[in-house]
């Protein structure tokens, strides 16, 4: 199909020229990777009156150390999050960066685009929730807020006009970490369901996400904390098979609960497709823990 002329391009070199441009378009959109904005383009639901590119704005691109976090900039590609040395910083980020699909997606899509768009199916969100990560957003004259990236994914918080995600901000825990995504078929693909697990000795705590299965990251607090109690965080830091099936189950249950009962007392069953897809996130949570633990 054919799609109209966008009427501007700008390419800013630095993130407060992107942030002036877009404050000075108020019609403009945005634009790294593009595997998104495109998709949506393509699809007849967005027609940007103009663009500013974010590509050429170095700053973003790379990544650095800052007071036991590594402050990751918003344009770092999925390829460039999967490769060796990254993954050696946060596993599971880099996990995750690597089942985001087939090559040439993971070679122009950005973290700060999985993040802006906020697609349920984002692979690094999960993760970046597990992690409690916090991203740092660029406004007008220099200035800069910080904001949970759970905060912005639940809606709680927005990106004003003519702000950008600049960074962002994953604590270096230094513990296990696991990722793990069911995608329905072999290889790379869009996750039916993902869980994204945290073991954390310094907190004595688990944090869990699961994503894919709402519109956005689900954090089943209840079994994070239920599960963390059995730990025996001074030993060997590990659980029999029962207690980790029980996590699973736990985990399911939260983010898919059974439907409220009827007026008349009954209760109604779940359709099988979404008990298959409880069992599918009863079976990642399990498997992402006895990982983390092991």
């Amino acid at each position: 199909m054919t799609t109209h002329a966008t009427q501007a391009v700008t390419l800013p070199g630095s993130l407060d020229e992107a942030v002036a441009a877009l404050a000075a378009m108020p019609a403009a959109v945005p634009v790294a990777g593009g595997t998104d904005l495109m998709a949506s383009v393509n699809a007849g639901l967005l027609r940007p009156a103009a663009l500013v590119g974010l590509g050429r704005i170095s700053e973003i691109r790379g990544w650095q150390y800052q007071d036991g976090h590594a402050l990751l900039g918003a344009g770092l590609t999925h390829a460039r999050i999967g490769r060796p040395d990254f993954a050696a910083l946060i596993p599971a980020l880099a996990a995750a960066a690597r089942a985001a699909g087939p090559p040439q997606i993971r070679n122009a899509g950005t973290l700060g685009g999985n993040i802006a768009s906020a697609a349920a199916t984002g692979d690094t969100l999960p993760v970046l929730a597990a992690l409690e990560a916090t991203l740092i957003i660029a406004g007008q004259g220099g200035a800069r807020r910080e904001v949970p990236v759970s905060h912005l994914l639940a809606g709680m918080e927005m990106l004003s006009p003519g702000e950008l995600i600049g960074f962002v901000r994953v604590p270096l825990l230094h513990a296990p970490q696991t990722f793990l995504k069911a995608t329905g078929r072999t290889g790379p693909g869009r996750a039916l369901a993902s869980v994204a697990l945290v073991v954390d000795p310094a907190r004595r705590g688990v944090r869990c996400a699961v994503g894919a299965i709402a519109p956005m990251p689900l954090r089943p607090l209840e079994a994070e904390q239920w599960v963390a109690s059995l730990i025996d965080w001074d030993g060997e830091r590990t659980l029999v098979p029962e207690a980790l099936t029980a996590f699973g189950e736990y985990v399911a249950a939260a983010c898919i609960p059974e439907p409220a009962p009827a007026p008349d007392g009954t209760q109604e069953q779940l359709p099988p497709a979404v008990l298959h897809l409880r069992r599918t996130v009863a079976a990642l949570a399990r498997r992402a823990l006895g990982r983390a633990l092991s």
